[in-house]
């Protein structure tokens, strides 16, 4: 599965009630570490049919920053039946990810 870009439109669909767990990457293309780390999230998307795999642009979509209280980038939040259940600041390796998971 490839991965979905998130907005204010679409977030109640694809996750909030998204009966699988959801990877939330939230990034923006300026950043040096969101960049290091969108290979492993969308390599993890591929290979995971188990989750659901979103990205989340904090510059575009502000009020999804604010609203999951991003204050650092990259955050890498879990999802799971509407509510967070880990998150994470900072690149961290694919197998540190999966843990999350």
């Amino acid at each position: 599965m490839s991965e979905i870009q998130i907005t204010k439109e679409n977030i109640i669909d694809e996750v909030i009630r998204c009966p699988q767990p959801v990877l939330l990457d939230f990034y923006a293309d300026w950043c040096g570490p969101c960049r290091m780390l969108g290979p492993v999230i969308a390599e993890i998307a591929k290979e995971r049919s188990d989750i659901k795999v979103g990205k989340i642009n904090v510059d575009e979509q502000p009020e999804l920053a604010a609203r999951f209280q991003v204050a650092g980038i990259p955050t890498l939040a879990v999802i799971r039946n509407g509510k967070m259940e880990n998150r994470v600041t900072g690149y961290r390796p694919k197998s540190q990810i999966e843990q999350l998971l």
